[in-house]
């Protein structure tokens, strides 16, 4: 039976015998254990499903991905331990010394890092172009060693709305995978695969957990890219690994090739697996996620109407407001609402902006976004200062910008605190 998202978030994932725990449990273990080393073997080969080191896989771990790959009607999802490590792992997967990605520019400021250097010192180059870029430009960008694309499908914290569809049929015609982060409109908002992207990646620390006590990430895999169509691009899938004497994924594991590969080979050699504890949280956190995020998009919504009539605010920048230039986007891929997240620059100096940051009472000054509270930064000098003038513009990061994380209190009480503290700002 096909259940809707509201379902799936309560629902899915894990369904208890007679006389079995209601609530998934946490299994706290690092081994399990068998009654014969030839079963171990048969474990150890790939050939036989099963738990035998928790760095690979956990029954906890597992319930908990299989929730988020119904939600984004995928056919298989794995979790990592982090955001970071989802968005790494998705593109080492297929990606090694030699190779060429497409990447979107604006995307948080840790995962242009991590492409634009560490992988970088892995051999691995990068073209970055603004998602606004013509069809014609994104199709230059394109190398015969190009692996795969990266995108946000709404961009931290620029708040761009990707054109799925576009960067979906570049990336395409040229036979590699569209991957994006949904990480800000989460699944209930948006749902990547239907409008033709192959892999999504989340930090499932943010809205999924939404109470800022897990940090996590997931990948999962629409199982609809053909990789042995493109068998010579991607040989680490179509060809036998021997370290699993003679594995073929996309042969052997059909749709569920990728994720295999990616826990069976990358998670077994880095060790990014997310504990289960963490998994744990996280699933408690997705089972109020579609309440939660249909409250943070209405607040939002009414905060960044107030910013946008405020005579201390320049410029607010919201998918949902009629005067966003992505407004039109948004009501393709976001139409339920984007998220909770708001930029905004407020009048006069980056010193007008820290003292009234400085001022809020409700709002706190956190590393963090996108949970039940309201939260704010400013990327400039925090998440993206890595970043040159340059590439914070191609990232759509401003000086100015400050981001606004508007969280589930009552939107009154986050309007009045934003009102006084902008009262301060001579």
């Amino acid at each position: 039976m096909s259940y809707k998202p509201n379902t799936i978030c309560v629902q899915s994932g894990y369904t208890p015998k007679n006389g079995e725990p209601r609530v998934l449990p946490i299994y706290q273990s690092t081994t399990f254990k068998y009654e014969s080393s030839e079963q171990m073997g048969r474990l150890f080969d790939l050939s036989e499903s099963g738990y035998f080191y928790t760095r690979l896989q956990n029954p906890t771990n597992d319930a908990v991905a299989a929730k988020i790959c119904e939600l984004e009607g995928g056919a298989a999802a794995m979790l990592t331990s982090s955001g970071q490590a989802a968005t790494f792992y998705s593109l080492f997967n297929i990606c090694g010394a030699g190779d060429h990605i497409v990447a979107s520019s604006a995307i948080y400021g840790g995962s242009f890092n991590l492409i634009a250097v560490t992988m970088k010192r892995m051999g691995i180059e990068a073209t970055f172009l603004h998602p606004d870029v013509s069809e014609d430009e994104l199709a230059a960008a394109f190398r015969p060693n190009t692996k795969a694309v990266f995108a946000e499908v709404l961009a931290n914290p620029a708040l761009v709305v990707l054109d799925i569809e576009k960067f979906a049929r570049q990336a395409h015609a040229h036979g590699v995978p569209l991957i994006v982060d949904n990480t800000f409109p989460t699944p209930i908002n948006c749902r990547p695969f239907e409008f033709g992207a192959d892999i999504v990646t989340h930090s499932t620390t943010k809205y999924m957990d939404g109470h800022a006590t897990a940090v996590g990430g997931a990948i999962v895999d629409s199982g609809n890219f053909d990789w042995l169509a493109h068998a010579d691009k991607y040989p680490g899938l179509t060809t036998p690994d021997e370290s699993y004497h003679g594995v073929t994924y996309a042969k052997d594991f059909g749709k569920a090739g990728y994720i295999t590969k990616a826990t069976a080979q990358i998670m077994r050699d880095l060790g990014s697996i997310q504990s289960p504890q963490n998994a744990f949280l996280l699933n408690l956190g997705l089972e109020t996620l579609a309440l939660r995020v249909e409250r943070h998009c209405q607040n939002a919504l009414a905060v960044a109407k107030h910013l946008e009539s405020h005579p201390k605010v320049s410029w607010v920048n919201y998918p949902g407001l009629e005067s966003s230039r992505y407004h039109e986007l948004a009501k393709k891929y976001l139409p339920k609402g984007s998220s909770g997240v708001i930029s905004f620059g407020v009048k006069g100096s980056r010193e007008d902006a820290v003292h009234f940051m400085d001022s809020l009472k409700l709002g706190a000054i956190v590393t963090h976004v996108a949970d039940a509270r309201t939260c704010l930064l400013h990327p400039a000098s925090t998440t993206h200062r890595q970043m040159t003038d340059e590439q914070l513009l191609e990232a759509g990061v401003t000086p100015d910008l400050i981001r606004l994380s508007v969280g589930i209190e009552d939107v009154d009480d986050i309007i009045a605190d934003i009102d006084q503290a902008l009262e301060k700002i001579d």
